[in-house]
């Protein structure tokens, strides 16, 4: 990767609905060379997906929050096992497998607080190998970037 196409990730990774002519003349290409390597850095996975990133106040999707998971069993299989479950529920939008004293950690979208005590009945309580949980409630956003810096 070299310093057109960490400008060309910087200008999607902000906007990737520009045409392939504007991001081809903002980064001194020809529009061919720049749907080349567009076209490159996605068969190679550099490029991973394009989605829109929606406003969360314009929804009714308004609660955000993290959590961090403790786990009663130990050992990859039950790692992978609980991360698959987690994976599985829609308002889980991120999940990571994490070292230090937890073991997971868990950013969850939610519509309200009957989503989340929902979701805590089939996630954290029960045969699910949760010895404990700790939820923090987001109550503003300082910064929320998706960009990785090139």
């Amino acid at each position: 990767m070299d310093r057109i196409d960490r400008k060309l990730l910087n200008l999607m990774q902000r906007d990737a609905s520009r045409t392939n002519l504007a991001m081809a003349e903002a980064v001194g290409l020809s529009a061919s060379s720049c749907l080349r390597r567009v076209r490159r850095l996605r068969n190679t996975g550099v490029i991973d997906r394009i989605v829109a990133i929606v406003n969360p106040a314009k929804t009714e999707v308004k609660l955000k929050a993290w959590v961090t998971v403790e786990l009663e069993q130990h050992g990859e299989q039950k790692m992978q096992q609980f991360l698959r479950l987690a994976a599985a529920e829609e308002a889980v939008a991120q999940a990571y497998a994490v070292t230090g004293h937890v073991d997971v950690v868990l950013l969850l979208r939610l519509r309200d607080m009957a989503d989340y005590d929902a979701l805590c009945d089939r996630l954290f309580r029960g045969r699910t190998n949760v010895a404990r949980f700790f939820t923090m409630m987001v109550i503003r956003d300082a910064k929320d970037e998706t960009a990785i810096p090139l």
